[in-house]
């Protein structure tokens, strides 16, 4: 079963706008050309997002051909489909790149197992908030949100993953 989810690359240098094309292209296996806009927020820099269509995984995929380029801020998500978690994943300079299992509407999940190791290995409440607010990507957010209204309105591409 085909999955879909959105690419949101929030800021980029110009010059690696053709650069993110051809990365989104290889793992879709399709052409890609993207409408760049310029980003508010971060003067001189472009933005863009598509949508697109494959197999499960897809997301990941997305992510990790993405992340080559250290100085992009973007976001990949992947929706859940039968028998698979939804995915997102965003990534900041500096920061690194997040991943969270998310539910039909969106929202980050956290497991059990994950919960209860945040849970055995906070020694009070202030650390238990701290390994919660890690597990959910908090940091990743407040960081992407002043990008992510700066592109609301913006043009979005859609593509399909080749066979």
């Amino acid at each position: 079963m085909p999955t879909c989810g959105v690419v949101y690359v929030h800021s980029t240098p110009l010059a690696v706008c053709q650069h993110v094309e051809w990365a989104i292209a290889r793992v879709l296996t399709a052409p890609v050309t993207l409408h760049w806009t310029a980003q508010p927020v971060d003067p001189g820099m472009r933005r863009s997002e598509c949508g697109w269509s494959g197999r499960p995984g897809t997301g990941a995929e997305l992510a990790a051909a993405l992340r080559q380029w250290p100085m992009i801020r973007f976001e990949v998500t992947e929706e859940p489909s039968p028998g698979v978690d939804g995915e997102r994943f965003m990534h900041v300079p500096g920061r690194g790149l997040f991943r969270g299992t998310i539910g039909a509407s969106g929202d980050i999940q956290i497991g059990e197992d994950r919960l209860r190791a945040i849970m055995a290995s906070a020694r009070g409440p202030e650390a238990l908030a701290h390994g919660l607010e890690k597990a959910l990507g908090t940091a990743w957010d407040a960081e992407l949100e002043p990008y992510r209204y700066a592109g609301d309105g913006a043009p979005v591409t859609l593509l399909t993953r080749v066979g």
